[in-house]
């Protein structure tokens, strides 16, 4: 087969500019922003953190926290929806934010299907109700008693509507004919703040934050929310033990992005996200906090979102709880 001179000479001119080409970068070249929607210090500013770190590790490129916390996830949700699906931002995403929201607010300004990438879950976590200790209840049963009795009298305080501090909270006065009032804060932390100082009465906060409280005695344990008793918290029961049959309250949360982005970056970051829950470090952490790793795939996480916004639609609507 014979090949005309110049056609070879256009060949050889290809060949020589294809490999004077840079290559293409490998992700990621950059650190990686990492926005959490709630303030520091809360439970899934904590875990996170613990997350990202090693991540990091992994990876080779650092991972920047970025708190935006605020009306209900919603702040940083949007920001990560309108962030470039590059995967150089990512996002803390949760029952509150690809869930509880679709329930609770008459406007959500995002489609958790149409707006975001779904990455991988990461984590699930128990919820301690506490309360402070000049309550006079040494246990559920006793704390039921004492709210119809003193209807009104007794105020929860939350990281926010729409948490599951909040709704948690809401699922239990239905379930027990109680009358509690809610006082809604910026940060789980400040409202646990006034639970030790008296100024509210009652928080059922997720396990990172409620249980070293508990344990330390500025606060008194009562219960968890799960169906059975905590590792972490083996001496404190449940509420369906304590009498509230059938409650059953799981946060969870992981990574997501915007929409849109490539698929080998989304397999990428969920392997390493997998890799990270499974190292020694993570996992003694989580543990030590009360968390459990529980790494999913993308679509896992976007099939497990789905069920829990059809759940807690079914509590919204039950408990009455809207928000504005």
């Amino acid at each position: 087969m014979r090949i005309r001179r110049p056609l070879l000479v256009s060949l050889c001119l290809a060949a020589v500019a294809a490999l004077s080409l840079p290559a293409a970068a490998a992700y990621p070249e950059k650190p990686i922003r990492l926005i959490v929607p709630s303030a520091p210090g809360g439970a899934p500013d904590v875990l996170m953190r613990t997350l990202a770190q090693q991540m990091s590790v992994q990876m080779g490129v650092p991972f920047v926290i970025d708190n935006k916390p605020g009306a209900s996830y919603v702040i940083g949700t949007m920001e990560t929806v309108k962030a470039p699906p590059d995967g150089y931002t990512l996002a803390y995403g949760n029952i509150v934010s690809l869930a509880t929201n679709r329930g609770l607010l008459p406007n959500v300004p995002y489609d958790v299907d149409k707006d975001l990438t779904l990455i991988g879950n990461s984590f699930k976590v128990v919820n301690m109700m506490i309360v402070n200790n000049d309550l006079p209840v040494k246990n559920v049963k006793e704390l039921i008693a004492y709210a119809k009795k003193n209807p009104g009298k007794i105020a929860f305080g939350s990281g926010g509507n729409g948490t599951t501090d909040h709704l948690g909270v809401e699922l239990f006065k239905s379930m027990t004919g109680t009358h509690l009032l809610h006082v809604p804060y910026k940060a789980t932390v400040a409202a646990l703040t006034d639970l030790q100082g008296g100024q509210i009465q009652l928080m059922m906060s997720n396990t990172p934050i409620a249980g070293p409280a508990a344990q330390a005695g500025r606060v008194r344990a009562l219960a968890v929310s799960s169906k059975t008793r905590s590792p972490s918290y083996p001496d404190v029961p449940t509420l369906d033990e304590s009498g509230v049959k059938g409650f059953e309250v799981i946060s969870w949360g992981g990574l997501m992005g915007p929409a849109n982005m490539p698929k080998d970056v989304v397999e990428r970051l969920n392997k390493e996200m997998r890799a990270a829950l499974a190292s020694p470090a993570v996992k003694d952490r989580f543990k030590a906090l009360g968390a459990e790793p529980d790494a999913s795939s993308p679509e896992e996480f976007r099939e497990h979102a789905r069920r829990e916004t059809a759940k807690w639609a079914q509590v919204i609507k039950f408990s009455g709880a809207k928000l504005d």
